[in-house]
């Protein structure tokens, strides 16, 4: 007997499969229309689509109206549990292909997000990620992540928050892709991604990696597509625990995060 939980994380997976289908379709006009901006769109897209199933995360954050109604008067505000962003702005450079292979597979790396709701820990996986982590070392040093805000909460069905987007729509990208990697991790069993990983998003198709990634704050039901590149720290998990808490602000468990979680500083370090 199918329970009710299944067949809601049965429709979830068909709604993503749909909006998956759709986002590609205009993919492919954008490059029959002009090669040069498709290129770029193509890399914005691979960026700024993580395979949600309760909705991937796209640019235009639209809701599929024909899955589920809209609830009758929006609930209530949670009060935002961080504290207000550093000065600055987002960075808006980008570069035309992968930085050089510079990474030490052998050695320990370990990423801080210092956000303005906690540091969240992060130890990164150079030896099953190396292009992920190099890419990483890479913008951090750059300071592409500074001053971004982590643009999306899931809060039903798959439970993570998106970042890595300094125009905060789902839509920026560093200007080139990475690899997909450490596909058959042994932690991914069952198509669960668990509380604590660190993956990448993507448009559902190979090698669409940009900047933008997830962290899971709770076992997630996905398939093994997108690149896990790290596992968070306990310290870290606290302060997802804090933003998961604060809610969306939508209502529908997918929109923007209530909690101002904004990503003040970046660091990668070899330890």
């Amino acid at each position: 007997m199918v329970t009710n939980e299944q067949r809601r994380r049965q429709l979830a997976r068909e709604k993503f499969e749909r909006q998956q289908e759709r986002r590609e379709a205009a993919r492919r006009k954008v490059v029959r229309r002009n090669a040069v901006i498709a290129a770029g769109l193509a890399v914005v897209l691979a960026a700024g689509a993580t395979a949600f199933a309760t909705g991937a995360l796209s640019g235009d954050d639209k809701k599929d109206k024909s899955d589920a109604a809209a609830p009758d008067s929006p609930p209530a505000k949670k009060p935002n549990p961080c504290a207000k962003a550093e000065p600055g702005v987002p960075a808006t450079a980008t570069w035309k292909k992968e930085p050089e292979l510079t990474v030490d597979k052998s050695a320990s790396y370990a990423m801080d997000l210092k956000t303005t709701c906690g540091t969240v820990d992060i130890k990164l996986d150079a030896a099953n990620a190396p292009h992920t982590v190099n890419s990483f070392d890479f913008l951090a040093g750059k300071g592409y992540f500074d001053h971004t805000k982590c643009h999306r909460l899931t809060t039903g069905g798959i439970y993570v928050l998106q970042c890595g987007d300094p125009k905060g729509t789902g839509q920026g990208n560093p200007g080139y892709n990475i690899p997909d990697e450490n596909l058959k991790d042994s932690r991914l069993k069952g198509n669960v991604y668990p509380a604590g990983t660190v993956a990448m998003a993507n448009t559902g198709q190979p090698g669409t990696g940009g900047s933008q990634f997830f962290l899971v704050y709770q076992d997630s039901q996905l398939p093994p597509t997108y690149t896990p590149f790290g596992t968070i720290g306990a310290e870290g998990m606290k302060v997802l625990k804090k933003i998961a808490a604060a809610g969306e602000q939508s209502g529908a468990g997918d929109g923007a995060p209530n909690a101002t979680v904004v990503i003040n500083k970046a660091v990668v370090r070899k330890s």
